[in-house]
């Protein structure tokens, strides 16, 4: 591997390759690389940044000529810190976000095809003249290749899936052979002709190569949509809520995310232009919201529909419902984050159980917390439609001295054996593995699997030059 001694003359030939744009190496370009979104917090030698697809593969070249490791990074929006550099001011960045664009939009088809370095945004933008969209919603504005090094979920997971289920082909850069271009841009939705090699890529974090290009299956944009905040008659009853909203709007229903007391109301404490839409509040509350690409029509109007189905809910399943603007209440499930993080200190987690036991779930945890972990706080929500649970604690300043790292990590271990070993669950929902989950990976994955995750690691990448997440400890296995 590289040492700091060679690190100026890298430097130099990158900026030759690339040019004074594509090389970043001072301390104020690199900073905004470095640190990820939540976790990794690194110093990279420089961030390269590429703008084309061969520039890219001339890098990977170098780097591994040099036997320097790269460290792809997206829009940098990603909580598990896969895409930041470590601390030895060795690694390069490779940033994506000059490759960019969408190449190609076939309405009939609906299929795009766009690089790595396209925004979500930007991408739902060129969509919206066919009518069309990529519905994986999310807080942040993450790059596509971003998205499929992580396989990112979002709050409407319920309808149309992850982003696994709406890829339908891509292109990465290999870094054995350096360099070497995999083309695996299928179009097609039906296509069983062998392995399907793309799914080595989505959800790897970057471990077995760079992603370039993504090919997707997109889908008609909404016409009208309905949504209500929701109160039910218990927590428990929130499992038959959801199954009743499922028989009844089958395909309709996008979005089922739950939203608790503490979380509403640290919205509504630091955003006072939100306005409270129960009073008192209530334990929990669930934003169900229906869409449909059909026009509103006399005889089809989902908010209509969605009224008279509240209505006969009430009493045996539902306590109170708010029905709003889709804007309007949408505002307050994605200002949870923000607004839970002036709170205190942040113990986040990101576990997924099976959706029928979340409520039972959740009493065990917050039981647990309360009895060995007295004085945190619960702002939980999530995707209760999906079986996701953004089950975040709070340390309250006054007690932040009681709870050194490793009483956190010990609360964190035990939750997470509550969720994977007890309700068999994940420990990771949405947000991958990364450097972040890699003893919660170790911990929780099954010895066969880890060694079967090593052997591919070492076969995509056997110098170990990709990326800062491991899948198991693969390279001790290649020993």
């Amino acid at each position: 591997m590289a040492d700091m001694g060679d690190i100026d003359l890298i430097r130099q030939r990158i900026s030759d390759l690339l040019g004074s744009q594509g090389c970043l190496s001072a301390e104020e370009q690199r900073q905004p690389y470095e640190k990820g979104a939540r976790y990794g917090d690194g110093q990279a030698s420089c961030i390269a940044r590429p703008a084309s697809v061969e520039e890219a593969a001339e890098l990977m070249r170098l780097c591994a000529r040099e036997k320097i490791r790269i460290v792809a990074q997206g829009a940098n929006t990603g909580l598990v810190g896969a895409a930041s550099p470590d601390r030895s001011g060795l690694d390069v960045v490779l940033s994506m976000e000059r490759i960019k664009g969408v190449i190609d939009i076939d309405p009939v088809d609906r299929v795009v095809q766009a690089y790595a370095g396209t925004r979500l945004s930007d991408l739902n933008q060129a969509l919206k003249q066919h009518d069309l969209y990529f519905p994986i919603d999310l807080a942040a504005d993450p790059s596509l290749g971003g998205m499929l090094a992580a396989n990112t979920g979002g709050a409407r997971l319920i309808r149309y899936g992850d982003v696994r289920h709406n890829v339908l082909g891509l292109e990465a850069l290999l870094i054995d052979p350096p360099g070497q271009r995999l083309d695996l841009t299928n179009r097609l939705r039906k296509n069983n002709t062998g392995p399907d090699w793309k799914q080595c890529f989505i959800g790897s974090g970057g471990a077995y190569g760079i992603i370039t290009r993504a090919v997707l299956q997109v889908h008609p944009l909404p016409q009208q949509c309905a949504t209500a905040l929701v109160v039910p008659a218990s927590l428990q009853a929130a499992a038959l809520l959801l199954r009743d909203a499922e028989r009844n709007f089958s395909d309709f229903l996008s979005a089922f995310e739950g939203i608790s007391h503490n979380a509403m109301q640290s919205v509504l404490q630091h955003i006072p232009s939100i306005q409270a839409p129960f009073d008192p509040l209530p334990p929990y509350a669930f934003l169900i919201e229906l869409s449909s690409a059909r026009p509103r029509s006399a005889d089809f109007d989902l908010e209509k529909l969605f009224g008279a189905w509240l209505e006969a809910g009430f009493g045996d399943l539902i306590l109170d419902a708010v029905i709003d603007k889709p804007e309007i209440l949408w505002r307050i499930r994605h200002a949870i984050t923000d607004s839970v993080r002036r709170e205190g200190k942040v113990i986040a987690f990101d576990i997924a159980v099976p959706r029928s036991k979340l409520a039972t779930f959740r009493d065990e945890a917050i039981a647990l917390l309360e009895r060995r972990y007295p004085g945190v706080k619960v702002f939980d929500f999530g995707h209760w439609g999906d079986g996701g649970l953004h089950f975040n604690l709070v340390v309250p300043q006054q007690l932040v001295d009681d709870f050194p790292p490793q009483r956190i990590h010990t609360l964190r271990q035990e939750i997470y054996d509550l969720a994977v070993r007890k309700y068999h669950g994940s420990f990771s929902a949405e947000h991958g593995v990364g450097p972040f989950n890699q003893q919660f990976y170790e911990r929780y994955t099954a010895p066969e699997s880890l060694a079967l995750a090593a052997r591919m690691q070492t076969v995509f990448d056997p110098a170990q030059l990709l990326g800062v997440t491991r899948f198991g400890s693969p390279f001790d296995s290649a020993a």
